[in-house]
């Protein structure tokens, strides 16, 4: 997993390059852009729809993990409106806190399974 940790951080790094130079080029105006976009019904909108599903899926699941704590809530907003910039790191050290154990990283060292059969 530490192979993975890196390559997160390798990825945000890029993407944090990629998202300066964008800005100094275009500035803050995404969401007139994105919206822009998906009101049009065309392939872009259709690509932002699907992103920004993808972004509720990620803030859902870190407000989940984190049990929908006051913390929890506010991770799960920075996860959505900050996309890969907050996740790959956050991975990234949940990965180097819990060891490994992926279990761990995915659902909570506290969680407890119940196995009723």
């Amino acid at each position: 997993m530490k192979g993975w940790s890196i390559l997160a951080l390798a990825l945000w790094v890029i993407l944090m390059g990629y998202s300066a130079l964008v800005i100094a080029e275009h500035g803050l105006g995404l969401l007139p852009i994105f919206f822009g976009d998906m009101a049009e019904l065309g392939w872009p909108g259709q690509f932002n729809l699907d992103f920004m599903l993808m972004l509720f899926v990620s803030a859902s699941w870190t407000m989940w993990r984190n049990r929908f704590s006051m913390a929890g809530v506010c991770l799960g907003v920075a996860a959505f409106f900050l996309g890969a910039s907050f996740l790959l790191p956050y991975l990234a050290y949940l990965i180097a806190k819990h060891r490994g154990n992926m279990s761990d990283v995915l659902i909570g060292p506290d969680f407890k399974q119940d196995r009723n059969p």
